[in-house]
């Protein structure tokens, strides 16, 4: 199951990145022949993002290696670093887009508003169909590149309504302020993102996994007496890693030591984790790391 799921997301994400890659190409010649900056900026966003693609497919396909002596865990940290990569580029390609728009402002220039929503109809059909094979994916990596997507399809609907606006108006000033408030959106909406790639990679606890209530379920248990030195982290934003000490009572039994065991592994069952470490002790006093708990 893990690993159909693994592959389906490589294969999807090589599905957006020739996607985007073949359309950007095509945006450049149209951003040139309808004299619209909104368009040739996507055009060089669409590049950035196909770079990032290209990138994020092999690190995702890099990232389904198996574990090995010097990556003990496997590969699929090297999916958060194409995500943090990507992340990135859209920043410096955002403030390249900025630096560009902003002088247009202070001179509009006239644009082939029926071109315009030409391409527009072909970049929400294309960018669409890229963000639909890819909502199905749980990787930090993948969700960056739907994020990109995503925001491709707003900004394409948006270039539509201004066409439409531009075939019975004059009013070619809407072209860079449309270009500096897509921008603008894909700034915030990476540097929220960037803020959740840095926190996987520093180890923090996953969003969606709360420490507090494994360990509640394991203390519900009626031989467990406590827990510590409980961590919990990710891998790649999908596959999380557990590592926790349960303390059982001096006089447990063999019998009831399996039974426990066996308890704690459904109990855990429920949190989807990738990876779990268990260390069992019997009393307060048994813990190797007894002096960190000090």
């Amino acid at each position: 199951m893990s690993h159909n799921h693994n592959h389906n997301t490589t294969r999807n994400i090589r599905t957006a990145f020739l996607l985007n890659l073949s359309f950007a190409l095509l945006e450049i010649f149209g951003g040139i022949w309808t004299n619209s900056l909104a368009i040739l900026s996507d055009a060089i966003h669409d590049l950035g993002d196909s770079f990032s693609l290209g990138l994020a497919w092999y690190l995702e396909k890099y990232s389904e290696k198996g574990r090995d002596s010097t990556f003990t865990y496997g590969y699929r940290r090297f999916s958060l670093l194409g995500a943090l990569i990507n992340t990135i580029v859209l920043i410096v390609g955002s403030i390249f887009i900025l630096v560009n728009a902003i002088p247009r402002l202070l001179n509009p220039e006239p644009t082939n508003a029926q071109g315009m929503i030409i391409f527009a109809l072909v970049g929400i059909a294309i960018n669409g169909l890229a963000v639909l094979r890819l909502r199905s994916s749980k990787s930090m990596n993948a969700r960056v590149v739907a994020l990109h997507l995503i925001e491709d399809v707003f900004g394409w609907v948006a270039v539509l309504i201004m066409s439409i606006i531009l075939l019975f108006t004059d009013y070619y000033i809407l072209d860079p302020i449309l270009s500096i408030l897509f921008t603008g959106f894909i700034l915030y909406n990476v540097v929220k993102n960037l803020r959740k790639t840095l926190s996987l990679f520093l180890q923090a606890a996953p969003e969606t996994m709360d420490i507090h209530q494994i360990e509640q379920q394991l203390l519900s248990l009626e031989q467990v007496q406590s827990t510590h030195h409980t961590h919990i982290w990710s891998l790649d934003g999908e596959h999380h890693v557990l590592s926790t000490h349960v303390v059982l009572a001096d006089d447990v039994s063999k019998n009831d030591l399996l039974c426990v065991r066996e308890e704690i592994k459904f109990k855990l069952k429920q949190f989807d984790l990738s990876h779990s470490t268990i260390e069992i002790e019997f009393g307060e006093d048994d813990c190797m790391m007894i002096d960190e708990l000090a």
